[in-house]
């Protein structure tokens, strides 16, 4: 299983960035997706999660960014709108997914991250 993260870049205080993760690889199915972020010098938190059914948003975030899926493309996409430069970090991707390796039984799976930085 791989996740692949895309659409990281640099962004003006205000401006929008669009963020699109795709797991591949041979699984059976995917529970929960996320996105994280690390800034220099901090742990690494997180974003927002997605369920089959449910969003879940980190305080400062809440209103600016949107998460979603395609469940058909097995894609992730985290959609952020007025970004500040406190959200200048790498952005990382994971997955919950059940594969025949593990019998079904969810394993978490991350992304390489992508880079985004917002300034003027």
């Amino acid at each position: 299983v791989q996740l692949q993260a895309s659409g990281g870049g640099l962004a003006q205080p205000g401006g929008s960035l669009r963020l699109s993760c795709v797991v591949s690889g041979s699984f059976w199915g995917i529970n929960a997706m996320g996105w994280y972020r690390q800034a220099p010098g901090k742990q690494r938190e997180l974003v927002a999660t997605i369920t089959t059914g449910t969003t879940n948003y980190e305080n400062s975030v809440k209103g600016r960014f949107t998460i979603s899926r395609d469940n058909a493309k097995n894609t992730v996409y985290l959609q952020m709108n007025s970004l500040k430069p406190e959200d200048t970090a790498v952005y990382y991707c994971n997955a919950n997914v059940r594969t025949p390796q593990t019998m079904g039984v969810p394993r978490t799976y991350w992304g390489q991250g992508t880079q985004v930085t917002v300034s003027s």
